[in-house]
């Protein structure tokens, strides 16, 4: 049989991801016909700076033109620029124009992710991102296809490698968060606009994707919770040490009888967990579905190389649907839960309390949160006079209670103040 023509390929960014893609589809181009059925050809690659030195991508290939190349009418534009307003009006007008669109902007889509799904629909184009979430981690596509006869119930996981250095470092090391936020920063951990990672909002973009795919619901960025790591204390790390826990940075969306949960903040996590073994920058999401059981993805979440390797197995899916005349799957919302707020979340918690210390202090306390219906399930004396503290651990309560608890036991005479807050996860019988 003759040879297919050329799929063309338009690149809308050239930075480290951008250069990588061009590279292995230059590199790999052999391979990529036999997988295709089809040859790719890249037309473009459209960058802010024509100066600067790109390893591996020819320069005749470099535009700072990219709405032409996004008009263009190639097979697949990969749109590599993040942001939202620029990249969202580049990627509809690469729809309008006959392209799918393989892209790795988690806050375009956490933001307005209907209206790229609509216009995909509209055009007959496709629409991948599994490079938005944890970078080369096979996981957008096994709950958007590979489940999808099955229910899932929750979701966890640790997406975010910055954080996850930064609570690694405090874990196994003792030093203090602004040291370790220090390092991060020196390293180029850290986004540009630190307050991205530390702050929990990339964690949270990445939380409503999977949420999204998950549950078969609508969810934005502005439905998920968010807590960061910056109130995070070596105290609290020696407390989780003691008690058999580690502290993650965890991304959680969850099915109730009522709707659906999506939350990110800094959770006690015990150590025979599976997500409690990954370190440094590494990221993991577990699974729970009702068929399927449990299920733990683990990998590199971030880096120009497996970042580029998750956008390569997109563009591949998208070409093999060019050559066969098929599309991949829509957006799936049949669901139509409710995203209910954190007050309706139901987990344990580790509560910390700076108290005097004299008689009838554990029975103020214990009446605070009895009366708000939260039951205690241990609590531990630490040090004595002036330097006495008592750290509690809970059963399942919901958020909303056990905040009227803090704030009761915040006007407690007996409480000088309450130190730390954190949820609890993983425990048998959640």
């Amino acid at each position: 049989m003759p040879e297919m023509p050329p799929l063309t390929i338009a690149v809308l960014g050239g930075g480290t991801v951008g250069a990588s893609v061009v590279r292995m589809l230059v590199e790999h181009r052999e391979e990529l016909r036999e997988r295709i059925g089809a040859p790719v050809e890249v037309t473009g690659v459209a960058v802010r700076d024509l100066g600067r030195s790109r390893d591996g991508v020819p320069p005749g290939l470099l535009t700072t033109d990219a709405a032409s190349l996004a008009s263009s009418g190639a097979d697949i534009v990969v749109e590599l620029i993040g942001g939202i307003d620029d990249a969202r009006d580049l990627i509809l007008s690469a729809m309008a124009s006959g392209s799918s669109v393989v892209t790795a902007n988690k806050a375009l889509l956490a933001e307005d992710g209907a209206t790229l799904y609509a216009a995909a629909a509209k055009h007959g184009v496709d629409l991948y991102f599994e490079a938005s979430v944890a970078g080369a981690i096979p996981l957008l596509r096994p709950l958007r296809e590979s489940l999808a006869g099955d229910r899932v119930l929750k979701v966890m996981g640790i997406v975010n490698g910055s954080t996850n250095f930064m609570l690694t470092k405090m874990d196994e090391e003792g030093v203090e968060y602004g040291d370790v936020f220090e390092e991060a920063t020196a390293l180029g951990y850290l986004e540009a606009d630190p307050s991205l990672d530390i702050d929990g909002h990339d964690a949270a973009a990445k939380a409503a994707i999977l949420a999204e795919l998950a549950f078969h619901t609508r969810v934005t960025i502005d439905d998920v919770y968010c807590e960061g790591i910056s109130q995070v204390t070596a105290d609290d790390v020696r407390a989780a040490q003691q008690m058999g826990f580690v502290i993650k940075l965890l991304a959680v969306a969850e099915r109730t009888g009522d709707g659906v949960i999506v939350r990110v903040h800094p959770t006690m996590l015990p150590r025979s967990h599976p997500l409690a073994a990954v370190r440094g920058s590494f990221n993991a999401v577990f699974v729970e579905a009702e068929a399927a059981g449990e299920l733990m993805f683990y990998g590199r979440g971030a880096g120009g190389d497996p970042t580029a390797s998750a956008v390569m197995g997109d563009l591949v899916t998208a070409a093999r649907n060019r050559v066969v005349g098929g599309r991949g799957p829509g957006e799936s919302t049949y669901g139509n839960l409710d995203v209910l707020s954190i007050g309706h979340a139901r987990t344990r918690y580790y509560v910390n309390l700076d108290v005097a210390d004299r008689p009838g202090v554990l029975a103020s306390i214990a009446s605070a949160f009895a009366d708000n219906g939260v039951s205690i399930q241990v609590v531990r004396q630490d040090g004595h006079g002036n330097d006495a503290g008592l750290i509690v651990r809970t059963h399942l309560a919901s958020d909303a209670a056990l905040r009227q608890t803090v704030n009761q036991l915040n006007d407690l005479d007996t409480v000088r103040a309450v130190i730390g807050v954190m949820r609890v996860e993983g425990e048998a019988g959640e």
